[in-house]
């Protein structure tokens, strides 16, 4: 972990989406380099913000659909670390819900003085995927509105091979990991941990990352390669399938459209060696193994 100091140590950041996975790395992570941290909440009894709060995070409720909840969480804060509300209905993203949820967050950051605000979004490439419309005009309204906006974009997430694989793609089921990617060429991944590290250092440093966009990985690995890197790690047979086009479209459109345009040739496209100048401790797929992620998904597999 990179050591950085908070820019206003004295006052709280407020983080979104505390109880998940990007913002729950991020909360703890702000909390063990010394932030007071707010962390927004549904329900403060989840046990997942107990658990925060038992690591110090002062516990504020507030949901994206009641836009007078969030001026008291934002009263006083230094900074945000903000997610887009995604939101999904019967036919798919509800994009204008999505923009609303993310335009109501940042209005209330503005009103409440808060000039520093980082969004995390997620990684683009050469052709718009599908849901990221919503978060672009997020992006933008962020860069309108907010005097000092940072935006992440991070690819797949590691922990990935930690999900249930119930729709027919990600995770491991029975020794299988099947996703869309092409079984031997790169695919970027990143380790939620290092989301939270270019976090803290975009608000350890708030003029350094001001307007700036960083697309974020931390390695890329082949599937086949991730596969044995996971059996070697675990001790536990995995390997990889391709979805074919059939199952692809069965799961849903928007998982077909996302093969298509996958093998088009249009990718993501973080600059990891780059990256690696700013955060030198960003982990390989392996270092994540090492450090945590086998355990968790021996655990996983033992236990399903």
């Amino acid at each position: 972990m990179t050591t950085v100091t908070p820019a206003e140590p004295d006052s709280p950041i407020l983080v979104t989406g505390a109880t998940g996975k990007q913002g729950g790395a991020t909360a703890r992570r702000l909390l063990a380099g010394g932030w007071p941290v707010r962390a927004l909440v549904r329900d403060p009894a989840a046990p997942a913000a107990a658990a925060l709060a038992a690591a110090g995070a002062q516990l504020m409720r507030g949901d994206f659909d009641d836009p007078a909840t969030l001026p008291p969480a934002l009263d006083g804060a230094a900074a945000l670390f903000g997610i887009p509300p995604v939101a999904f209905g019967p036919a798919g993203p509800e994009t204008d819900l999505e923009v609303a949820r993310g335009r109501a967050l940042i209005d209330a950051a503005a009103v409440a003085g808060v000039k520093q605000v980082v969004f995390s979004t997620v990684a683009s490439t050469s052709t718009a995927l599908q849901g990221s419309t919503g978060k672009a005009l997020i992006e933008q309204y962020l860069h309108d509105h907010i005097a000092l906006p940072t935006v992440l974009r991070p690819v797949r997430f590691m922990t990935n091979y930690l999900g249930i694989a119930l729709t027919g793609i990600d995770g491991i089921s029975d020794g299988v990991n099947r996703h869309l990617f092409l079984p031997h060429e790169p695919m970027q991944i990143i380790a939620l941990e290092d989301i939270a590290e270019f976090v803290a250092l975009a608000f350890a440093e708030p003029t350094r990352f001001a307007g700036r966009t960083l697309e974020l990985a931390g390695d890329e690995p082949t599937p086949v390669e991730a596969a044995a890197a996971i059996a070697e790690a675990t001790g536990i047979p995995v390997r990889y399938e391709q979805l074919t086009d059939s199952e692809a479209a069965a799961i849903s459109s928007d998982v077909a459209e996302t093969r298509k345009r996958w093998h088009a040739g249009h990718r993501w496209h973080a600059d990891i060696e780059a990256l690696r100048v700013i955060h030198p401790g960003l982990r390989t797929l392996t270092d994540w193994l090492t450090e945590s992620g086998a355990a968790a998904i021996r655990a996983h597999l033992t236990t399903a």
